[in-house]
């Protein structure tokens, strides 16, 4: 298939690439990136060839060699210092809306940075398929960036890139993160088993969850964590109530909630255990006498919420360390690395109550200032 805005055009004839001139008016200039592409490398590797650095296996500079003879690329001054640059400038993608997770992770990172006196490159997108997430790499890759920084809103935007070969490190910020790419992130499965417990040793015995949306990788680390925390203490799950992160996502399932017969849930996050709770009482159901709530992330309104709302609270400012220390690690062998995940904590507050063994009814609500 033709590459839009490309001046040419590649087939495949069994291990060979040929390469075809498209019919434009006049192709412009192959690049250091048309040859990467070619050669199936990253634009590092050509730029290493084309200063005849070692550490280029023979099989690889050969095909990156053919691929220069067939594009007639002339290299540059510019290419030919892409490897050897420094410019102490990290670029950063990120995808999904402005969510308080997503947006204070990109905020205490850029404060990471630049307190390790590096600039930061970022490309914001509302929504990306894989080869808009390529593109925007190769618009980072372009301004010599010495590191790639990954904050994904789903499971496939970070798909599209942790197994790509950029030539420089990747560092997404993410659990259980495959493919060439480093992962770091916030121990989501940890704070959801410590929700649940707390509800639990309230004396629920009938907990639901209402998750993020199925594409999600927090999202489903806070299902396994509330499913395990539930199967090891002997309770049964019922079935995910699934929301998109909104307060309007979790207002429909708090009506549902109310004619459930449970007595608490732990909802994925503050903004849908907002929702929760006005569905909730809107059925006639009071929070926390009638019903015990739990959310994740503890935004700055969660104290204020009415009532005052229990909630895991995950570290932002050293999550943005770590992903800097992270990338500084990728970087250099001598510095060490940050273990892959910070354990969040529960902030004890009004929205949970404790519940009678003998009736099975909510009684007074339990407060606390916070629990580790």
């Amino acid at each position: 298939m033709p590459r839009a805005g490309c001046g040419h055009q590649f087939t495949e004839r069994g291990d060979t690439k040929d390469v075809v001139a498209a019919d434009e008016g006049k192709a412009r200039a192959a690049t250091i990136f048309d040859v990467a592409r070619l050669a199936g490398v990253s634009h590092q590797t050509v730029s290493r060839v084309l200063n005849d650095l070692p550490n280029v296996r023979p099989a690889t500079k050969e095909r990156v060699e053919r691929a220069i003879a067939q594009l007639r690329y002339t290299p540059s001054q510019a290419a030919r210092a892409l490897v050897t640059r420094r410019s102490r400038t990290i670029g950063l993608i990120q995808t999904g809306g402005p969510d308080y997770g997503p947006s204070s992770t990109m905020l205490y990172f850029n404060e990471a940075a630049r307190e390790a006196r590096y600039a930061v490159s970022i490309v914001s997108m509302l929504d990306a398929d894989a080869a808009g997430l390529r593109a925007a790499a190769e618009l980072l890759l372009r301004q010599n960036v010495e590191a790639l920084v990954l904050i994904a809103a789903t499971s496939s935007h970070i798909e599209a890139l942790s197994h790509e070969e950029f030539g420089v490190p990747l560092v997404v910020v993410a659990p259980r993160v495959s493919g060439t790419a480093a992962g770091i992130a916030i121990d989501h499965y940890a704070g959801a088993r410590a929700a649940v417990a707390y509800l639990a040793e309230l004396g629920h015995t009938d907990i639901r969850h209402v998750s993020g949306p199925d594409h999600s990788l927090e999202a489903a680390e806070r299902v396994r964590g509330w499913r395990d925390e539930l199967s090891d203490r002997g309770l049964v799950a019922g079935s995910v109530l699934t929301g998109d992160w909104s307060p309007s996502s979790g207002y429909g399932h708090g009506k549902e909630l109310a004619e459930s017969g449970a007595t608490a849930v732990f909802v994925g996050n503050d903004q849908m255990a907002l929702g929760v709770i006005h569905g909730l009482r809107e059925a006639g159901v009071s929070v926390p006498d009638g019903f015990s709530v739990v959310g994740f992330d503890d935004i700055p309104e969660a104290a204020h919420f009415a009532p005052p709302l229990t909630s895991i609270r995950q570290d932002f400012v050293t999550l943005g360390r770590d992903v800097m220390a992270t990338v500084l690690a990728q970087l250099s062998d001598d510095a060490p690395a940050p273990d892959a995940s910070a354990v969040p904590r529960l902030i004890v507050r009004e929205s949970a109550a404790s519940i009678s063994p003998s009736s099975g009814a909510p009684g007074a609500s339990t407060k606390s200032s916070a629990r580790s």
